[in-house]
Parts: structure tokens; sequence; C-alpha cells
């Protein structure tokens, strides 16, 4: 399965765990956010790892 489409849904805590568990993907300044033109199919592994782990699972992918 190739990831398409990653976003973070409303009640982020910018806890950092997805930056720590995939910093390709992601980025916490303030909130967390997807970085533009990141290659969700060479992170696969860490997206869904990074989705897993969040506290407040708001990580989503498709």
């Amino acid at each position: 399965m190739s990831i398409e489409k990653v976003w973070i849904e409303e009640g982020c805590i910018a806890c950092g765990v997805c930056e720590d568990i995939c910093p390709k993907v992601f980025v916490v300044e303030g909130e967390a956010t997807v970085i533009e033109g990141a290659d969700f199919n060479e992170n696969e592994k860490c997206i869904k790892e990074a989705a897993e782990e969040c506290p407040v699972e708001v990580i989503k992918f498709e």
C-alpha cells in the first residue's frame, strides 16, 4: 500500500513524537505539520509508526 496523503487533525498537542520518529515528514514549530513535498512512499514505515505513537491520535494517512 502506498501512502498518497498525510495530514494532522485538530487536537495536536505539539509533543514532538512525530518529528522524533519521522523527521523527513513532520516538523513541530508551535504545532505539528506535514512537510510540503515529503516523500510519503520512502517514509511509509515511519509515518505509520508516528501515527501509532501519537498520544492524541491525530496523525492520519491514506
